[in-house]
């Protein structure tokens, strides 16, 4: 059966409702999903999910640095996440801070992987933002990522 995986960093707890509102999306949609924050998640667990969504803080318009290190662990698993499905999303203080430069370079890592990452015509067509506390807005771009991904995946993994 497919599974998913959601990964983020958080220091203020912004990133992290994201993640959560992701995974439960997703388990919502019927894709089983575990959400973890990147301490605590092992390189090798990629290999097990069909669906890997991950989520950082912008910091200088990029990603946090234990995201930036978690992915160059997956060095080593280069060409073994070809297939799998991948989404990623930010959260940032100000407008303007760099949410899209954050999600295209954890994209541009996912496409390297040869993952397939699915945009989206309405709202947040990268992966969900959030300026600050995640508002109503954020939630739901949050509940509509989760959802589609779950779908995504579950047509691909039969």
């Amino acid at each position: 059966m497919a599974t998913g995986l959601v990964i983020y960093y958080s220091r203020s707890g912004n990133t992290k409702t994201m993640a959560q509102t992701i995974a439960e999306a997703m388990n919502k949609a019927g894709l089983p999903t575990s959400c973890k924050s990147v301490d605590q998640t092992k390189v090798n667990e990629l290999l097990e999910a069909d669906a890997i969504v991950v989520g950082s803080p912008t910091y200088y318009g990029r990603s946090a640095s234990p995201i930036a290190a978690f992915f160059d662990e997956t060095v080593n698993k280069h060409g073994k996440l070809d297939g799998k499905i991948g989404a990623a999303f930010s959260s940032s203080a100000n407008i303007g801070g760099g949410n899209e430069t954050t999600i295209l370079e954890l994209v541009n890592m996912m496409l390297i992987h040869g993952m397939v990452v699915q945009g989206d015509p309405q709202g947040d067509h990268y992966g969900p933002v959030s300026i600050g506390r995640p508002d109503e807005r954020v939630i739901s771009q949050c509940t509509r990522r989760g959802k589609r991904i779950a779908e995504l995946t579950l047509k691909l993994f039969k």
